[in-house]
C-alpha cells in the first residue's frame, strides 16, 4: 500500500526551478533511496516533503492526505521526521535534551519513556553519554544522535540526507546496518545517500535525481546493473 505520493511537484528557489515535476511513491515498509549528483534536488526533495519549502504546482499526499496545506512541525506530527544533512544536533544540548527535543509531538509520558529506550537499545554509546554536550560529541556519534532523534517522534516514514556523510568507512556500515534495523522495526525509510552502492545495496528501489528531474526509477537491484547508473554513480566504466 503506497502511503506516501509526491505527484508533478515543481519546487523553486526564487526563479530557480529546483524540482521540476517530479513523481514518487513509497509504499509501507520499504527503503526508499535517491540518488543523483551535488546539486540534482535530492534535499530540495526531503525539504518538500517535511514542509520547509512549499512547492508552487504538484502534491504530496500521506496515507491519501494533502501534508501541503500544513506547516513543518504539523508533519511531524502527521508521521514524518526528518535526519537533516550535517546531523543539526543542538550543540549547548545534552545528548538527553536533543533526544527530548525530537520527542514534541508526543504527549504520553509512557511513550516518549519507550521511544528513549528504543533509541538506547540501537545506540548504546547515546545511553553512556546521554548527560554529555552534543557539540562535543564524535561525528559518528552525532548522527547517531540525530538519528535517534528522528525517531522520537515515532514516525511513520523517516527521511534521512546524506547519513554517511564525513564518516570513517566502519561507522559508515555501522550507520547503514542501523537504517536496515530500524526498517525491520517498522519504520518506512526514504534515503538520500551520497554513497549510490550502499544506498542501493539496502534499499528496496530507487529514483535517479537529474537537475530537478526524475531520469530513473527501478528496484534497486536493477539499478545496481543499469550502466548509466553504474558509470555515472557507482564509479564503473
Amino acid at each position: 500500500m503506497s502511503i506516501l505520493n509526491i505527484e508533478n511537484v515543481h519546487t523553486y528557489y526564487g526563479n530557480i526551478h529546483a524540482l521540476k515535476g517530479i513523481n514518487i511513491n513509497i509504499e509501507k515498509g520499504e527503503i526508499v533511496t535517491l540518488i543523483g549528483g551535488n546539486g540534482a534536488g535530492k534535499t530540495t526533495t526531503l525539504r518538500t516533503i517535511s514542509g520547509l519549502l512549499k512547492p508552487r504546482d504538484g502534491s504530496v499526499s500521506l496515507n491519501g492526505e494533502d501534508i501541503l496545506k500544513y506547516q513543518a512541525h504539523e508533519i511531524v506530527y502527521k508521521g514524518i521526521s526528518m535526519v537533516p544533512e550535517g546531523r543539526g544536533v543542538f550543540a549547548r544540548l545534552t545528548v538527553l535534551e536533543n533526544l527530548e527535543m525530537g520527542a514534541f509531538s508526543r504527549n504520553s509520558k509512557e511513550e516518549v519513556t519507550r521511544n528513549m529506550d528504543r533509541v538506547f537499545t540501537l545506540f548504546p554509546r547515546l545511553k553512556e553519554r546521554r548527560t554529555q554536550v552534543a557539540g562535543t560529541l564524535s561525528g559518528g556519534e552525532q548522527q547517531m544522535l540525530a538519528t535517534g532523534r528522528g525517531l522520537m517522534s515515532n514516525p511513520t516514514i523517516l527521511l534521512m540526507d546524506e547519513p554517511s556523510m564525513g564518516l570513517a568507512p566502519v561507522l559508515v556500515e555501522l550507520i547503514f546496518d542501523t537504517i536496515q534495523q530500524i526498517n525491520k522495526e517498522g519504520t518506512t525509510i526514504m534515503l538520500v545517500e551520497q554513497n549510490a552502492l550502499m544506498a542501493l545495496t539496502i534499499a528496496d528501489r530507487g529514483y535517479v535525481l537529474q537537475t530537478g528531474e526524475i531520469i530513473l526509477s527501478d528496484t534497486a537491484e536493477n539499478l545496481k546493473k543499469n550502466p548509466t547508473v553504474q558509470k555515472a554513480y557507482l564509479g564503473m566504466e
